[in-house]
């Protein structure tokens, strides 16, 4: 069941005011504009989002991660993104009202909030902020996935550390030792990478002796960017 966010009751959740679309806007602009959020907890590996459907939420991600996957030519799985807390998805629907292009599927227990498409649309209109926020955001990922494509005939190596540095960009947390982000399975690194998953497994190992990155059960430590960087070629 959803549960309706009444911001009448509490004028900003939390998560809004550290969101970084929502930031800096101000209340009176925002508040009208979430009146209809609804907030929903889904398990992990349930669709959130199907291929060809036609858009008519926007998606919050308050807590958890979904991946944003295609399919080639050879019907082979390709994930294109893995988006985390703070992000949305779903907005190239609502904006252009054109059935949606990719398919959206929890990674983990996630807790999401879905906007009507028109309140978004609306809030881009009266709020000019909201519309330079929400172009910066795309053209952050079209760089990613030229900067991706580009890497296509790299080494494994290079693949992999630039998809590390790609999901420390989109996800990664300041920690005292350095930039964290999710240990996600290694088929979902396979599938961002482009590389055989034993292929995946034997780099990061790799990666881990040499001091690169550290792991433990839950996310993947890279204690130098910049050093991660350099191993791109």
């Amino acid at each position: 069941m959803g549960d309706r966010y009444s911001l009448q009751e509490e004028p900003f959740h939390p998560w809004i005011r550290t969101a970084p679309f929502f930031q800096g806007l101000p209340e009176s602009v925002v508040e009208p504009a979430l009146i209809h959020l609804v907030t929903r907890t889904h398990p992990a590996n349930q669709v959130i989002l199907l291929e060809n459907d036609w858009g008519g939420s926007v998606y919050f991600i308050f807590e958890g991660w979904v991946k944003i996957r295609t399919y080639n030519l050879e019907g082979k799985e390709v994930t294109l993104n893995i988006l985390g807390k703070g992000e949305l998805f779903g907005e190239m629907a609502a904006l252009d009202e054109v059935p949606r292009s990719t398919d959206v599927i929890t990674l983990t227990t996630t807790v999401i909030g879905s906007l009507p498409a028109q309140d978004f649309v609306k809030l881009l209109q009266i709020e000019p902020l909201a519309g330079v926020r929400l172009s910066k955001l795309m053209a952050r990922r079209l760089r990613q996935v030229n900067r991706r494509l580009r890497l296509r005939e790299s080494d494994s190596q290079s693949r992999v550390a630039d998809t590390l540095l790609f999901l420390a960009e989109g996800q990664g947390k300041r920690a005292q030792t350095g930039t964290e982000i999710p240990n996600l399975p290694h088929r979902e690194l396979s599938s961002l990478s482009g590389l055989a998953r034993e292929t995946v497994t034997r780099v990061l190992t790799r990666l881990e002796k040499k001091g690169l990155i550290q792991r433990d059960q839950e996310t993947i430590c890279i204690p130098d960017v910049s050093a991660l960087e350099r191993l791109i070629v």
